[in-house]
Formats: structure tokens, sequence, C-alpha cells
């Protein structure tokens, strides 16, 4: 009876959360009500929280078999239990054992999913490995970390399905890495830790999209921002927009606080956490396993969420009307997928132009914000190529 009780609790908590975010997605709805996916099974490899389950009760409403899995560390029970509840097969727990999300990853793929929406590229990889590929048209990755091994697979020749890379599309990273993780990540220190960011040292390692937005977030909440870099041209571009650059080491001694941003793993080792000071904080944002070394953290210094992505694994992700841009990327990506993935080679692909520009033109409708048309001597101007 107390476990009806729980159970009930959560899926009326969960499905509250997952109303409320729905309001704040106009361009999700808009995609969604144009889809046909009768027939059609999609595997869900996302942070499962209440944005991410409006793009499976969209997809399931389009017609589809949605089967969800995500790791424990991004796994919010209240908005597991309330998909359960509204027929959307869940494969998730918070508290499963590592042993236990690879089990479910598996009972997800032998259930042969048409298409996979992937983050990370955990699930595709997972796949490819053991031999379960069979009936899957492709997949879509929404990471930048997830695509990197992908594309090393495509150049070996070892990649078996076309993959849609959602993280390349302009709707996706234009906004979701720089506005959304930037703020995410940021505010999730902030509230994990209780401290203030004014007068302090923010070191942002890498300036992608991702270290971008922490960078700019960190700065606009009064923070003395260092960016470090290993690539010439995004340690440039940094100094341009008026960041300190300088290299990881000589930095890490004077940072109250210090992100990593890159995607790559062993980017903040145990030679830097040895050179911060007691009362450091480290997190990382965006994220892959071991991108910090926490095998060996000096006493005084800090690593939140153990290393995994601090704005996932310890927070709620990104704001909604950020990934609205990006979970529609994703319903466009599957559509397109079960539509002409049959047709595409193995390998990384991306978004066609138009579903892309569909997105922000969405989104803009919603905001009700118009844009301009050329004029016809515009236009015969363009054509001439002068």
């Amino acid at each position: 009876m107390l476990t009806e009780i729980r159970d009930a609790a959560l899926q009326a908590r969960g499905r509250e959360r997952i109303a409320w975010a729905r309001r704040f997605m106009p361009v999700l709805g808009a995609v969604a009500g144009e889809l046909d996916l009768t027939g059609r099974r999609v595997g869900l490899v996302l942070v499962l929280e209440p944005k991410t389950a409006n793009l499976a009760l969209a997809l399931r409403d389009a017609g589809a078999d949605v089967v969800v899995t995500c790791p424990a560390g991004e796994t919010d029970d209240e908005t597991a239990a309330a998909l359960a509840a509204e027929g959307v097969s869940v494969l998730a727990r918070s508290d499963a054992s590592p042993e236990q999300d690879r089990d479910f990853a598996l009972r997800m793929l032998r259930r042969r999913p048409d298409v996979l929406v992937d983050d990370g590229s955990r699930v595709v990889r997972l796949a490819h490995a053991e031999g379960l590929l069979d009936g899957l048209i492709g997949a879509a990755e929404e990471t930048t970390s997830g695509l990197r091994p992908l594309r090393v697979m495509a150049d070996r020749g070892e990649l078996r399905i076309p993959v849609l890379a959602v993280n390349d599309a302009r709707s996706k990273y234009l906004f979701d890495n720089v506005h959304g993780t930037g703020q995410s990540c940021v505010m999730a220190a902030l509230d994990l830790t209780g401290l203030q960011l004014a007068g302090t040292v923010c070191v942002v390692a890498g300036y992608g999209y991702v270290g971008q937005g922490v960078a700019r977030y960190a700065r606009a909440l009064g923070a003395r921002v260092i960016v470090t870099e290993v690539e010439p041209f995004a340690a440039l571009r940094a100094h341009h927009e008026g960041f300190e650059v300088r290299l990881l080491l000589d930095a890490c001694p004077e940072a109250g606080l210090v992100f990593s941003a890159t995607g790559v793993a062993h980017t903040i080792t145990r030679e830097h956490l040895r050179t911060m000071s007691p009362g450091a904080v480290v997190a990382v944002a965006g994220g892959v396993p071991e991108e910090v070394e926490t095998g060996d953290v000096p006493p005084g210094v800090t690593v939140l969420a153990e290393g995994e992505c601090v704005n996932c694994a310890a927070a709620e992700g990104n704001p909604i009307e950020i990934m609205d841009l990006s979970l529609s990327v994703q319903a466009l990506a599957v559509d397109h997928l079960v539509t002409h993935g049959p047709a595409m080679t193995p390998a990384v692909h991306l978004m066609p132009g138009e579903l892309d520009e569909r997105v922000a033109r969405l989104k803009l409708n919603a905001l009700g914000v118009g844009l301009d048309t050329p004029s016809a001597l515009q236009r015969a101007f363009l054509e001439r190529g002068l």
C-alpha cells in the first residue's frame, strides 16, 4: 500500500513538471503535430527529465513505440514514473548500478528500435560492439563528445549505420551549447556550493561553444574569467572577446571555480588538482568520463557531481526554451531517418539545412518576431554574383 501511494505521488509530481515544461515548448508542439511515425520504434537515450519527457510523448503521439533508457545519475524518478504511466517503456532508475544501466541499454537494443536518439553515442557504440544493429535504420547524436568517436569509427570504416549530427545543427549548438549549457552549468555549480561568483576567479578550460557560454555567464555574474585552450584560433577568439588566456596549470592556483568544458578525458589531471588552493571547486560542463581525474582529489578541493556533467547529474539541465529547439531538431531527425535513412550511407551526416532553418523560423513565429524579405533589387544583385 505504501509503495502504491509513493508511486502515485511520483507520477503526479512528474506529470505536473512535464506539463509545466510543455507550456514553454511551442516549437516541439508544432513539429510533432506534423509527424507520422506509426509502426516505428524509437529508442531515446537522453537525460531523463521533464523536457526530454515531452519529446518522448510527442513521438508517442505521432504513433511511435517509444523506449527510454538513461544512466542512473541522469534519471529523474518522478519523470520516469509519469512516462511509464503514460505507456512509454522506461528502462531507467536513479538507483541503478553501472551494470544495470548497461543491461537496460541492451534490453532496449534487443527490442530492435528503428531509430536511436543518443547522447554521448554510448548506446550506438554498444550496439556496434554487441552486434545488435539488426533493424536499426540510423541514429541521431546530440553532443560534441558523442560525435567525435562516431566520426573516428566512420573514418575507420567501422560505422554501420547513418548518424545525423544533431549537435551540428545551428538551431542546436548556437543556443543549447552556448546559452543553455553555459547558464545551467554556472547556476548548478552556484546552487550546489552556495557560493557567489562576484570577485571570484573562474577558470574555463576549453573555449568551444560550451566554454564560450560558461565564460560569458560567469563574467556576467561578476567573476574574473580566465580561459585556457589547446587550439590557437579558439584561444585567439577568447582573447579578442576580452578574456584573459593562460596555461591551465598556471591558472589553477588562483582559481576559486574551475570548469572543464572540453569534452575530452584527462583535461583536469591530478597535477592540476594538486595546484589548486583549499576551497577550490571543480565542475564539468558538457562532459565525458574522466574529464576530471577524480581518483586522488587533494583535501579541500571539491569536484562537483563526482566529475559528471554538473547540469545534468546534479541539476535540472538546460533551460526549457533552449531545449525546445534541441528536442525539435531531434524530432525532425527521427522523421528524416525513418523516411530517408534506408538510402543513406553509413556515415555521420549533417542535418538537412531546410530542417534546421525550419526550427529557427518556428521559434521566431512563436516569439512573434518577423523577418524582412529581400527586395527584387536585392535578389537580382545576389543572383548576379557581384
